[in-house]
């Protein structure tokens, strides 16, 4: 079919951008910004603008990867050994799915939208259930609420062809409405004045504002995301790869100009909350006491309809991209795979939200630099004079420096290890702000031009 008459409606080419948009604005996006924002009071910009290059520029430029590689994660891994490449694929949808971002979207609706609202879930919470092989304490209340949230997951991803109907039509919308609402009474009346940066935040704010959009894992979407979004234009007749390279790029615009608007209005809110939230241990608790202190009772209805949009829609994107992926490398179906994971989902959440992002963040450290590392070989490949080769040194280098950041992160008490992290921070730059793979990585995509190139095969 001509490229040129594979096109999309102006309708469907903004619903397609609001659904990306709606698949990265989660849980993550809401919860952290803000706590970033009061820990970087008067470094506030500096903090934001390394926020925003994980968190925003990083995700725009892994969707353009993606359209790049016309396949996905599994055709931006072809040069890496076959075994490895689906190997990081699949660790890379668990950890997306449903180890840690999805079932984070369940317990953020839960704290932050059903808690506040009906304070007798708090009072419920009290009969709890121990499990004393694991050392679990669950909540009784959460297990039904996760449990339902999930079941609603379920109904949305069911069908991936809808997708666009659902999601960029309807819950976007709502749920942009609600934060530009929001934006505007912090800008008319910010609820104090910007406080002196805490930590770390006074003398690298800008680093701990990259590490901190780690957190939001929205590289690692970007890279699921693009597939899904790959099958929905076809399923809108969109089929060749230079018309699904330009979609998918307008697609990212769209959702990096809205998730740009969301994180500089949620930085400035919490730069501004040390007045009436000080102290708070995660952003939430910041995002609910402004809310609370600038509409009262009716500001908690708003601040709990974006929380559930928010999750919801962002749970929706996660199930489906995890099962769309299963459903390729197993006998199972997709719907199967939904039905599997959703379930899965509503189990680990009940491990409670402080203990999953504490769980995330070695996690996180050791990954996030392939992420970033696997997007920038992507941009490069055409140039390389040995492609595989590239490809090998510059991820094992990325992946050796931020296992050592991944360690730090856990302080071992185990003596060769802490004389390895010895010698880490007096020979690795960068390695006190958690981005010891930095300097190293970019080294070997310098490097890789120097190769020689890749023979060609002998002839017959």
């Amino acid at each position: 079919m001509n490229d040129v008459n594979q096109r999309l409606s102006t309708a469907d080419t903004i619903g397609l951008g609001l659904m990306t948009f709606a698949f990265f604005l989660g849980a993550g996006n809401i919860i952290f910004p803000p706590l970033e924002g009061q820990h970087a009071g008067t470094n506030v910009i500096y903090a934001m603008s390394g926020f925003l290059l994980t968190a925003v520029g990083l995700p725009l430029l892994s969707i353009i990867a993606v359209a790049r590689a016309g396949g996905g994660l599994p055709a931006m891994t072809n040069d890496l050994p076959k075994g490895t490449g689906v190997f990081a694929a699949v660790l890379l949808f668990i950890i997306i799915g449903p180890a840690f971002a999805a079932p984070r979207t369940g317990l953020v609706a839960y704290e932050m939208a059903i808690k506040p609202l009906f304070p007798m879930t708090a009072a419920l919470s009290e009969h709890s259930i121990y499990i004393s092989p694991l050392n679990l304490q669950l909540d009784a209340t959460q297990m039904w609420v996760t449990a339902l949230f999930f079941a609603i997951t379920l109904l949305f991803s069911w069908s991936r062809g809808k997708l666009i109907g659902y999601i960029g039509k309807f819950l976007t919308p709502i749920l942009f409405i609600l934060l530009i609402c929001l934006a505007i009474a912090v800008i008319v009346s910010p609820q104090g004045d910007l406080a002196a940066p805490v930590a770390e935040y006074k003398e690298m704010p800008f680093s701990k504002g990259f590490i901190g959009g780690y957190s939001t894992m929205d590289t690692f979407a970007a890279l699921m995301f693009g597939m899904l979004l790959v099958d929905v234009l076809k399923g809108k007749g969109v089929t060749s790869p230079q018309a699904c390279a330009r979609y998918l790029t307008i697609a990212g615009l769209i959702a990096a100009a809205g998730l740009a608007f969301v994180y500089i209005s949620l930085f400035w809110l919490g730069a501004t909350s040390s007045t009436i939230a000080l102290g708070a241990d995660n952003g939430g608790v910041v995002l609910a006491a402004y809310v609370q202190a600038l509409f009262g009772e009716p500001g908690q209805w708003i601040l709990s309809c974006v929380v559930l949009l928010a999750c919801l829609t962002t749970a929706v994107g996660l199930v489906s991209a995890c099962a769309d992926y299963f459903s390729t490398l197993t006998p199972l179906r997709y719907r199967s795979w939904v039905i599997l994971l959703c379930i899965i989902c509503a189990v680990v959440a009940n491990v409670g939200l402080s203990r999953l992002i504490a769980l995330s963040i070695p996690v996180l450290l050791a990954l996030y630099p392939l992420a970033i590392a696997l997007v920038a070989l992507t941009f490069l490949r055409q140039w390389l004079p040995n492609p595989k080769l590239g490809y090998r040194l510059v991820m094992s280098v990325a992946l050796l420096c931020s296992l050592l950041d991944a360690v730090r992160s856990i302080n071992l008490d185990n003596v060769k290890v802490q004389k390895v992290l010895e010698w880490q921070s007096a020979n690795m730059p960068l390695s006190a702000e958690g981005m010891a793979w930095a300097l190293p990585t970019a080294v070997a995509l310098v490097l890789v031009f120097l190769l020689p190139k890749k023979s060609a095969p002998a002839a017959s």
